[in-house]
């Protein structure tokens, strides 16, 4: 045993939802070569030589339900790495309330073991929660899959920006609960990473901050260099963070909140919900 062993999964399930492509196969590689045994759920087919493999479509509870039973327990990290841009039938139920309802399932089931953590992807785009809390609340505070769909179609906010925000805000909101249960949850809010979804929107998604990244000479992350730190703030090692959303952006948001880089500055704002 060394000290550093804390930053590993010897012996620990690591279930990763949305793992057969991009940041999520990337959490579930880095997971393999720190000593887990890896799960993978995903729509997609799932190619990670040595992981368990799970079909399941996030925007259907009863598959969802079907995969949890698969699952079955324990599972000492859950990575919700699964997410689809704006446009995608079901968005609301693929990047948030699938996710949501999963977790509180094997919650209620006693899968998640404790000492365990729960990671979330969120994005840029979720950074604004605080100034849109009383709304998110609401959503929330319903009960079930179903009465979450119904809440997000009567108020309109089946889009990117409003689960990806009801994700960080589901993220500080149960910290508490879930900690008193022996569980952490925390989530990463990466800056324009070279996934194959945002490849196929780099028209908006990796032009984002693309000027912050040439000032400073770095290019957009890859998977990997996402992946990394989500897999750290599941890890032992990080057994003092909870209910955060660390941002992992080469310090675009931060140099724009202090004008350090001054065209960042209205963007960060406004992400934040400053305007």
């Amino acid at each position: 045993m060394s000290l550093f062993d804390a930053f590993r999964f010897d012996g620990k399930r690591v279930l990763v939802v949305g793992g057969a492509s991009g940041m999520g196969a990337a959490a579930a590689e880095v997971a393999q070569a720190a000593g887990a045994d890896v799960v993978v759920m995903d729509f997609a087919d799932i190619a990670l030589a040595g992981a368990s493999a799970i079909h399941v479509n996030l925007a259907e509870r009863a598959s969802i339900d079907a995969a949890v039973d698969e699952c079955g327990g324990p599972v000492h990290a859950l990575l919700a790495c699964a997410g689809v841009a704006d446009g995608t039938p079901g968005i609301e139920r693929i990047n948030f309330i699938g996710h949501r309802h999963l977790i509180d399932t094997m919650m209620a089931g006693g899968m998640l073991a404790r000492g365990g953590a729960i990671g979330f992807i969120s994005s840029a785009a979720g950074l604004g929660w605080e100034a849109n809390l009383p709304l998110l609340q609401e959503l929330l505070e319903t009960p079930d899959f179903d009465s979450a769909v119904a809440w997000v179609e009567e108020h309109g906010k089946a889009d990117y920006m409003s689960m990806k925000q009801a994700m960080c805000a589901y993220v500080a909101r149960q910290a508490y609960s879930f900690l008193k249960q022996g569980i952490r949850i925390n989530a990463i809010c990466p800056g324009p990473t070279e996934t194959p979804l945002a490849i196929a929107n780099k028209e908006t998604w990796l032009t984002f901050g693309a000027d912050y990244r040439d000032a400073v000479g770095v290019d957009a992350s890859t998977p990997l260099e996402q992946a990394y730190p989500l897999l750290f703030l599941c890890s032992d090692a990080a057994a003092a963070i909870n209910g955060i959303t660390m941002v992992t952006d080469a310090g675009y948001i931060s140099s724009g909140v202090t004008s350090s880089f001054p065209d960042a500055n209205p963007i960060a704002n406004f992400l934040l919900g400053r305007l």
